[in-house]
């Protein structure tokens, strides 16, 4: 695979694991990743959430880690990069009311250029006027009903990037985890996964 340039999008209360593990692994195969944030500069840190699922009518939010920032988003030139990453999170729903932020995802929409959103971060495409589908599977339900306001209600299906014409929007297929409810296809409601209670993993 050529090594690629490509964007992150992201701000404070970013998922966690939305833009660590993508970040990690597109510097692991090789590409160069610059992660921006609206008055960050390179060496601030974002903080980053922790949502889980724990017996509760919606999930819970917890301090994750702090994230650093390695480029200027006011320097940022969208004919210098071959791709954009925007993780969710709670992040996009600020993200999604500056400018700046809209122009460059319109860029990078017009320039062709491939575009992945991880759950929540399909509202900052849906701002930009890019993703005009009311119910892309791979976010979380509750944000079902601000999709379709700003879709106009309709219903065509978002197919994976492999199987569109242009091949340049992408998503997330989202895969049960332990610990993650699950959304029921009839009603819409949740049902929780057998946790692990002890899952091994530390954090500081």
């Amino acid at each position: 695979m050529a090594k690629k340039k490509i964007l992150m999008l992201a701000g404070d209360f970013v998922e966690d694991y939305e833009i660590m593990v993508p970040y990690q692994m597109l510097l692991m195969v090789g590409h160069d990743v610059d992660v921006v944030s609206p008055g960050k500069k390179p060496g601030d840190v974002i903080a980053t959430a922790v949502h889980d699922f724990e017996g509760h009518q919606t999930y819970t939010e917890k301090r994750g880690h702090n994230f650093m920032i390695n480029a200027d988003f006011d320097a940022v030139d969208c004919a210098a990069y071959d791709g954009l990453v925007v993780p969710g999170g709670r992040s996009p729903e600020y993200l999604r009311l500056n400018p700046r932020v809209i122009e460059i995802i319109r860029e990078m929409d017009g320039a062709k250029k491939p575009i992945a959103a991880i759950c929540h971060g399909q509202q900052m495409l849906v701002s930009a006027g890019i993703l005009n589908v009311a119910r892309p599977r791979g976010a979380f339900l509750p944000a079902r009903p601000r999709r379709e306001a700003r879709c106009g209600g309709r219903r065509r299906r978002l197919v994976r990037a492999q199987r569109d014409s242009d091949q340049r929007l992408c998503r997330r297929e989202p895969r049960p985890r332990p610990g993650v409810a699950r959304a029921s296809r009839v009603d819409g409601s949740l049902s929780q996964a057998p946790r692990h209670e002890d899952r091994g993993v530390a954090v500081s």
